[in-house]
């Protein structure tokens, strides 16, 4: 279905973090990572700082934040992260991190993520994996835009990474109930919207700033165990099982989820072209909506990727927090 070719990489499903930076220097670059405090944003901190990057770590929980900072510091001998912090629930604390922060940005990294058993509210009254794997990102996002732009001048290009995942195949984005306020809750169509959400962002965001030298990717990190499971209902549970058993995805290991995240933030492929979704290492061939996961399990849906969904959903985010902060 791809009319061009895919971007490839020499980078694999098991290629380490440490393995795409080998022999990569990234002095004077500076880079935002949400949800740093453990995981894969941990582990995405720890690499980019590794090959010389000064690196923020965006963080709800700041003790936590602060041991991995600690850690990142004794275990690369490099500069310690500065820890800040960020909850993408909350528009004021995203437009409080965006208003502070100074200077040039180079790397935008939205690692974090929320996944709830049950449905919950932002104080705006949006669901809350909407509104924090999506929205917050997206508010992020936009409040750095000049940070990111003055990055791309001093340094020939700035990139974004939003971290997706294969849910995203469960779900488009339902604008006729974003926040399910009429239809059933369901948390893994939830998940599955906010994540399809993550790769619509990467592609307008990458259509309007393209000319400003800012590009954006979506990664989907694969199987991986990490805290963001903690909160899986039992049918989500059972869900990911049957999809070990089936052998749609075996589980890796927290450097080689966290590979693809940093090949988006430093491969030369990647350096100059976005609004593509990265699986393994490499740009992921797009499958038909009504796909099914169990046979694609490396591609992406076309829901995701479409254009005009992209420019629709970013207008609707861009309203929805207007009218949050005008109350």
């Amino acid at each position: 279905m791809d009319a061009r070719p895919l971007i490839t990489t020499p980078f694999t499903a098991s290629s380490t973090t440490d393995d795409v930076l080998r022999g990569v220097d990234l002095a004077g670059v500076r880079a935002v990572v949400t949800g740093a405090s453990s995981g894969l944003g941990a582990e995405t901190a720890r690499a980019l700082a590794a090959a010389g990057a000064e690196v923020t770590l965006a963080v709800r929980d700041t003790a936590a934040g602060e041991a991995v900072a600690g850690k990142v510091e004794k275990s690369t001998n490099s500069t310690r992260p500065r820890v800040v912090r960020l909850d993408l629930a909350d528009a004021a604390s995203v437009a409080r991190f965006a208003d502070t922060w100074d200077g040039p940005l180079h790397l935008l990294i939205n690692n974090a993520g929320v996944v709830t058993g049950g449905l919950e509210r932002t104080r705006e009254g949006w669901e809350v994996q909407f509104a924090t794997n999506h929205l917050g990102h997206f508010a992020l996002a936009t409040g750095l835009r000049g940070a990111l732009a003055r990055g791309a001048a001093e340094r020939d290009g700035a990139r974004i990474v939003s971290v997706s995942s294969t849910a995203h195949m469960r779900a488009g984005v339902d604008f006729d109930d974003l926040h399910f306020e009429r239809r059933a809750y369901d948390p893994q169509l939830a998940y599955a919207q906010s994540k399809t959400a993550n790769s619509l962002f990467a592609v307008e965001a990458t259509r309007l700033w393209a000319s400003d030298g800012i590009v954006a990717n979506t990664v989907n990190p694969g199987g991986v165990a990490t805290g963001l499971q903690r909160n899986f209902t039992p049918e989500q549970k059972a869900s990911l099982d049957a999809a070990e058993a089936a052998g749609t995805f075996t589980y890796k290991t927290v450097e080689q989820g966290a590979a693809t995240s940093i090949v988006a933030a430093v491969a030369p492929q990647f350096a100059r072209t976005g609004g593509h979704y990265l699986d393994d290492g490499q740009e992921a061939y797009t499958v038909p909506n009504d796909a099914e996961l169990a046979q694609h399990p490396h591609g992406v849906k076309e829901w995701a990727l479409d254009t005009a969904t992209a420019e629709r959903l970013w207008a609707v985010s861009a309203g929805l927090l207007r009218r949050a902060v005008s109350r």
